[in-house]
């Protein structure tokens, strides 16, 4: 008989009337996130192109709200934000998680519709999101943007540059918005996950396994040995973190690029 999985621990903020839209929220960690802003009272709303893992989400997360959509479409994400407003009627945080792993190969075999594809997800969406999420933060004259980046948006990724071009990229977009939105007592930030036990670390491990000529179970042994602490992240540490910049404790934290990562010294 399995054993039953312990319950997740979640920062104890209070969070009771926050309106947050996590993207990419029926799976994975946006799924996590998800959850842990419900747990601190507040009203959430994902999104995802996946209808059958919203489903699930729906019946995982009571009183969740939740819509099909693509984030890397601009007509699909001002769409989304139509419900958002008649449903929430403002916005106070976005938590841009929605994202791809991009290919696995040497520059010169990476194809101009991976690399736009990665890009587009990984980088367009979050700029689609916040273009509509910003005027609603702007009128209630306060707000939080999480975007997700990576410890390979500080790092290199020998195989993975369009998925690592990306993650700096969105490390620039944080820095440049905090910058822009200040002002208007709006705070942008990125957590930069490491190696986050998740199905994807898994597939990107066994997919670089390939390309190397190695077994996956070496694979995931090398890109965890240049970690200081020898171990994977756990997905409530990233969604831990989400919920302390979007809380009062972080009204002061802007324009940072915040590693959740056991010190990882080198991608592999």
């Amino acid at each position: 008989m399995m054993a039953a999985t312990a319950p997740r621990s979640y920062l104890p903020v209070d969070l009771a009337g926050q309106k947050v839209l996590v993207t990419a929220g029926g799976s994975g960690i946006g799924l996590v996130i998800a959850e842990a802003f419900l747990a601190r009272g507040a009203q959430v709303w994902i999104c995802d192109i996946d209808e059958a893992a919203l489903q699930k989400a729906r019946e995982t997360l009571p009183g969740v709200h939740a819509s099909l959509a693509d984030v890397a479409d601009p007509a699909q994400v001002a769409a989304l934000f139509v419900e958002i407003r008649q449903a929430f009627g403002g916005l106070d945080v976005l938590v841009n998680n929605a994202g791809i792993a991009g290919p696995t190969a040497n520059v010169e075999d990476v194809s101009p519709e991976a690399l736009a594809e990665t890009l587009g997800i990984n980088v367009g969406s979050q700029f689609f999101c916040a273009s509509e999420a910003v005027p609603l933060m702007k009128a209630a004259g306060r707000g939080a943007i999480v975007n997700l980046s990576s410890i390979a948006g500080r790092l290199g990724f020998s195989m993975r540059s369009p998925y690592s071009a990306s993650k700096w990229a969105v490390v620039g977009f944080t820095k440049s918005l905090a910058m822009e939105l200040g002002a208007h007592d709006i705070r942008v930030n990125a957590i930069l996950p490491g190696h986050v036990r998740t199905e994807r670390f898994n597939r990107v491990a066994a997919a670089k396994a390939v390309a190397l000529g190695i077994t996956a179970e070496e694979m995931r042994r090398q890109m965890l040995d240049p970690v200081s602490l020898k171990r994977n992240v756990e997905v409530e540490d990233i969604a831990n973190m989400a919920l302390y910049l979007a809380s009062p404790f972080g009204r002061n934290i802007t324009g940072q690029a915040i590693s959740v990562c056991g010190d990882v010294q080198m991608m592999r």
